[in-house]
């Protein structure tokens, strides 16, 4: 008789050789798990770098009691890996971490605690501390959280759906029924991929279960450390990276919208992103061209701006209608 599967920490990566070791020995010394059933699944995105080298020669020497398990998603993009590892998963709920989310020695029984606790959770987010690899610019903790850095205290919160506020992927733990009863075979946001800048994908598949009637929740219980490079604080990453969050906004925003209400609210976000477009000039205008944060954020309003053109012209709400 097989025995059943509590919970599946699962591993999307793409060309995460060198980051993936550090996670999995974090996994290896997990406590507190002796009653929970658990397991290990690494989604290989695609990778081309040693990826599936790396985790078939760990699988020689685990000698856990949970099984580590690889499989391999060939179509890219954060979406599609999640997906498979919700179809390759056999625990009843799922954490999600990325390659370089290190989570703290009791991420996996406070995962298993909060849903036991939360019938009603179908997804819930852990707190997440940065880890810089140089220090960032002193007014950075204006886009930090962008970076998935959420530290919102020491005590459980409920998102409320008119707050318009969602955990990240990263650290994130899903009820696998939720998804499955709630998130669409084809979302519209897919992931990050060459020759696609749009992102947003996981708030895309919360509002769908949120909007199916799930509870989402933050629970600082679960806290990890997010490692961030310094590739990742500088223009050249992050002026695309707030550009492919704003051209997407579109969906998100509006995805929970009734439809008969949907032209007043589309117009309702256009003046506002107008309005936010003119105090940022107003207030750093001069700093348009010098200081990274305040022109992220100008990236961010106008890309927000221009979201439902831009999908529309391109076909992504065509082929989603």
């Amino acid at each position: 008789m097989t025995q059943s599967i509590d919970l599946t920490v699962a591993i999307p990566t793409y060309n995460g050789a060198n980051r993936l070791p550090e996670l999995l020995e974090r996994l290896r010394n997990q406590l507190e798990t002796e009653n929970i059933s658990w397991e290990i699944i690494v989604v290989d995105n695609n990778s081309n770098d040693g990826t599936a080298k790396l985790i078939k020669d760990y699988k020689k020497n685990w000698r856990c009691s949970y099984p580590l398990k690889y499989c391999f998603e060939p179509k890219q993009g954060a979406a599609y890996a999640r997906k498979k590892a919700v179809t390759e998963a056999k625990g009843e709920i799922i954490g999600f971490l990325d390659d370089d989310n290190y989570p703290l020695s009791n991420w996996v029984a406070a995962a298993y605690s909060f849903a036991k606790k939360h019938p009603k959770a179908g997804a819930y987010g852990s707190q997440i501390h940065p880890e810089w690899e140089v220090k960032p610019p002193e007014n950075f903790q204006r886009i930090a959280p962008f970076l998935a850095i959420t530290e919102r205290g020491d005590l459980p919160l409920l998102y409320a759906p008119n707050k318009k506020l969602l955990p990240p992927s990263a650290g994130l733990v899903i009820r696998r029924i939720a998804w499955l009863e709630s998130v669409p075979n084809q979302p519209i946001l897919t992931g990050r991929v060459t020759g696609n800048m749009l992102t947003s994908e996981d708030l895309e598949m919360l509002l769908y279960i949120q909007k199916r009637g799930w509870e989402i929740w933050y629970n600082p219980e679960m806290e990890i450390y997010h490692r961030i490079t310094s590739h990742r604080l500088e223009k050249n990453y992050l002026i695309p990276f707030f550009q492919g969050i704003g051209l997407s906004r579109y969906v998100t925003r509006m995805l929970n919208v009734k439809p008969w209400y949907k032209p007043i609210v589309f117009l309702a976000y256009i003046i506002n992103d107008l309005r936010k477009i003119f105090l940022h000039i107003l207030t750093h205008g001069n700093k348009l061209q010098s200081d990274l944060v305040a022109v992220c954020e100008m990236q961010l309003f106008f890309s927000s701006l221009i979201s439902p053109f831009y999908l529309w012209i391109n076909g992504y709400l065509k082929a989603n209608k």
